[in-house]
């Protein structure tokens, strides 16, 4: 475990060195991100403007929901998008070969090489904006401490998707489309899946958990959930995890390199 801290702080320390070469454009992404994200609160503002209300969300309430899937994108912009969109590449051009010749997980290895420092705007108005609808639910800091448990299986969650649709570029070397397709329907846990019909409500939850990553940490913060959520959102985030830890293996059986 110290020899992987080690490393990364190592891969992030050369990150940084090399992001902070284009400052200006930290700034350009703080401004599209709060472009982005006075668009969601305007459009959450349409709703309710006319007396409309999600099934048992306050206004505050819908707030919390979409500071956490501003939270979400920032890990995504941070973490995710720099990382796993480069698996593509790699097999594309054979860098792969590198990578799964370095003596470390090759997983490993391709989820936190690197990190941008453009999607941290995106995580502090995503903080910004719950702790303004927390202060506005007059909600204890008990509250917040027990977000962190469905917070952390929701970044799991998201992480394992991803990183399964980045593996099958083993076979399909462009996958950028499905990708995208992803954060398509990502885009659904902008708002809370109450208000949705219900057969979109079972689709994003035991189709594609996008109910998972925003709506069960938001009902936690409230405190308004089950405990049998909680412990879903638990066991799925193992078993999507694992699975693309096996899915990977699977896939590299299938890798021929550029060498060969």
């Amino acid at each position: 475990m110290q020899r992987y801290l080690k490393v990364l702080r190592l891969f992030w320390t050369a990150a940084i060195a090399a992001e902070m070469e284009y400052r200006i454009n930290f700034i350009i992404a703080a401004l599209s991100s709060l472009g982005n994200l006075v668009g969601s609160i305007f459009g959450l503002f349409l709703f309710y403007r006319t007396g409309y209300t999600f099934t048992g969300w306050s206004w505050e309430a819908a707030l919390v929901v979409l500071g956490v899937f501003t939270l979400l994108q920032g890990f995504s912009a941070t973490f995710l998008s720099p990382n796993l969109n480069r698996i593509v590449r790699h097999v594309q051009e054979g860098t792969l070969d590198f990578v799964l010749l370095k003596p470390i997980r090759s997983q490993f290895w391709l989820s936190c090489h690197t990190f941008s420092l453009w999607g941290i705007p995106d995580l502090i108005f995503g903080l910004l904006i719950i702790g303004y609808a927390g202060t506005k639910l007059s909600l204890g800091i008990d509250r917040y401490l027990f977000t962190l448990w469905p917070l952390f299986c929701g970044l799991v969650i998201l992480y394992s998707l991803w990183f399964i649709l980045g593996a099958t570029s083993i076979w399909f070397v462009k996958i950028y489309n499905i990708t995208e397709v992803l954060k398509g329907f990502l885009e659904a846990g902008r708002y809370p899946i109450t208000g949705y019909p219900a057969v979109y409500r079972f689709f994003f939850t035991f189709i594609l958990p996008v109910s998972f990553l925003t709506t069960i940490p938001a009902e936690s913060m409230l405190g308004e959930i089950e405990f049998t959520s909680l412990l879903s959102a638990g066991l799925l985030a193992f078993v999507l995890f694992f699975i693309s830890t096996q899915f990977w293996r699977f896939a590299l059986r299938f890798y021929t390199s550029a060498s060969s």
